[in-house]
């Protein structure tokens, strides 16, 4: 208990006062981020906040993490280090997105392969419980570039993905304390830590960015901390664990729901109109509420209450099937989504009428 409060003071603390000096660096350097088009500030900002949650982070998971029982840390550190390079890299000389992917893939198959860190049941979705290992393997990864994307997505608009993965980590890192995962725990309070730093410095009007070094890094953690959760139920369901979870893939993915679905629906949408689903426009849920008059705070805090709404939603309603459950939430989010979406349409009809 007293590794995990400590873990997430000596987080926040090492991020909250290397940050000002990042902020320092990136005016007198010119690495800040320019308003544009689909830009949603105004003003140039430094744009490394990353950097600094990337070492609140590491130095505290390395300082209080006991290795005893955490043997597959050092290939975590690796894939950190790969998915910091490459986000680093991206906010001071953008790299191709191909590259960005080879070294997502490249971080993501070590926590597959080395970490062993791997999904190896559907829980029954589709009829499909045990899979293979190859097969559990390339589902793990595709899973990790998922979310590590989600949250990049996601990353438009100050204290949104700073937000989302504090919620997450403070949700999976209490239950990872409950079933005495002590090591995940840990992991997960020292991303809350050094995320709740940053966002002193996030929140309108911003001073920082966390740019693709942060959100890349808060991707990869959440991503592994969900596969873990998803898996460790396995085991708790064989001892009948009190903290065990039903139907463990839709809370999952009710966990994540915004960036996830987000992210789904963009792509979704973008193709249907013909377009790549990379191609870059201002659709996003977070876009849409600013459209609706809501401010860069306003509009993050919502997002974060709907996502813990969900959370406590699918924890309520876990009892009723993983294919059901996954039924009600998308149909909720789309619900949501929709309206909003023909309201800001409405708005904007009658603002130019």
């Amino acid at each position: 208990m007293y590794d995990i409060i400590l873990g997430f003071i000596t987080a926040f603390t090492l991020t909250y006062f290397t940050i000002p000096s990042v902020i320092n660096v990136a005016r007198v350097k010119g690495l800040c981020d320019v308003p544009g088009e689909r830009r949603s500030h105004t003003e140039i900002t430094p744009s490394l906040g990353g950097i600094s949650i990337f070492a609140g982070l590491v130095f505290s998971i390395v300082l209080w993490t006991p290795f005893e029982i955490f043997g597959d840390l050092q290939y975590i550190l690796c894939a950190l280090i790969i998915i910091f390079l490459i986000g680093a890299k991206d906010d001071i000389l953008p790299i191709s997105p191909k590259m960005k992917l080879l070294g997502q893939l490249f971080a993501a198959a070590i926590i597959a392969f080395k970490a062993d860190i791997q999904l190896t049941s559907l829980y029954g979705v589709f009829g499909v419980y045990e899979l293979p290992y190859i097969v559990g393997a390339m589902l793990t990864i595709f899973t990790i570039i998922v979310v590590i994307n989600a949250f990049n997505l996601i990353d438009g608009i100050n204290g949104l993905a700073g937000g989302i993965a504090i919620l997450v980590a403070f949700t999976l890192g209490t239950w990872f304390f409950m079933v005495d995962r002590i090591e995940l725990a840990i992991v997960a309070f020292c991303l809350a830590g050094a995320t709740l730093a940053f966002l002193k410095y996030n929140i309108t009007p911003a001073r920082i960015f966390m740019g693709d070094t942060g959100s890349l890094l808060l991707g990869l953690i959440c991503s592994i901390l969900i596969i873990e959760f998803i898996e460790y139920n396995r085991v708790l369901a064989i001892e009948g664990h009190a903290w065990q979870i039903d139907s463990v893939p839709a809370v999952a993915i009710g966990i994540l729901v915004l960036p996830l679905f987000d992210t789904l629906r963009v792509f979704t949408t973008r193709i249907l109109k013909g377009k790549s689903p990379f191609y870059p426009d201002r659709t996003h849920i977070h876009h849409l509420l600013l459209d609706s008059g809501l401010t860069h705070s306003q509009a993050s805090l919502l997002l974060i209450i709907v996502n813990l709404g969900f959370i406590i939603f699918v924890y309520t309603l876990q009892g009723v099937g993983t294919l059901n459950l996954l039924i009600l939430l998308l149909c909720i989010a789309t619900f949501l989504s929709t309206g909003l979406y023909l309201y800001v349409t409405k708005k904007n009809k009658l603002t130019t009428a």
